[in-house]
């Protein structure tokens, strides 16, 4: 899951993306109005969280000329503003959220999985592929009943896949879903990741569920 951040405050923003990293999202940053809205405007993103003194273009702007634009990526405007009048009219220019600082980083975390729930049309109940079951809401999984300790990363590529059952899903895709914008490092990482899942989900076990599609991707699937 892909969040961009708006934040002129690079050290919080830095701080906030590293909790948000740990908790298995993927997090681009932006530190003025301009590029927040053209990033917004360019990539795809399950939650735009947005300050509002912003320079060169204030967080109200982003908001409203997004949603002039006709992008309604999800808005939580987070800010040091915090009266009624404030909080009115970002609601007014199309924001979805609002959070005051200085915040809950978990209550921050929890309006964002909120956010994503209520606009995306995720089902945020447990969801089941033949006997592997994973939670969104607890990031627990088990197959025949066994728990499955995974990490924030590792459950992030599962529940793509698990999202995407019986589709293919490319190294690329699953590079821009589930890592970051700033990410530069060798894409077979992401046979890294799927080797550790298949190590936990499947070689314990009778039948795979993941299965490679040679120069395709992979596949979460009961069979080939």
């Amino acid at each position: 899951m892909k969040v961009l951040l708006v934040e002129d405050d690079v050290q919080l923003a830095e701080t906030v993306q590293r909790g948000l990293v740990a908790e298995g999202f993927a997090v681009d940053l932006a530190h003025d109005g301009d590029d927040g809205f053209w990033k917004a405007s360019e990539r795809a993103y399950a939650v735009v969280v947005l300050d509002l003194m912003l320079p060169r273009r204030n967080g109200y702007r982003v908001c409203r000329d997004l949603r002039a634009a006709g992008i309604w990526t999800p808005i939580l405007v987070l800010t040091a503003k915090d009266g009624d009048l404030d909080e009115a009219e970002a609601l007014d220019l199309g924001a979805d959220d609002f959070l005051s600082k200085p915040f809950s980083f978990v209550v921050l975390v929890a309006r964002i999985r909120a956010l994503v729930r209520r606009t995306d049309g995720r089902d945020p109940a447990p969801i089941a592929i033949a006997d592997l079951h994973l939670d969104p809401r607890t990031h627990r999984v088990a197959r025949a009943d066994a728990p499955i300790a995974l990490t924030a990363r590792e459950f992030a590529v599962l529940e793509y896949l698990v999202r995407h059952a019986n589709a293919v899903v490319s190294k690329t895709e699953l590079l821009a879903n589930v890592w970051d914008e700033h990410f530069d490092g060798d894409p077979n990482i992401v046979e890294v990741y799927v080797r550790r899942l298949r190590r936990k989900i499947d070689e314990p076990f009778t039948d795979p569920l993941i299965h490679t599609v040679r120069g395709a991707g992979y596949r979460l699937a009961e069979a080939p």
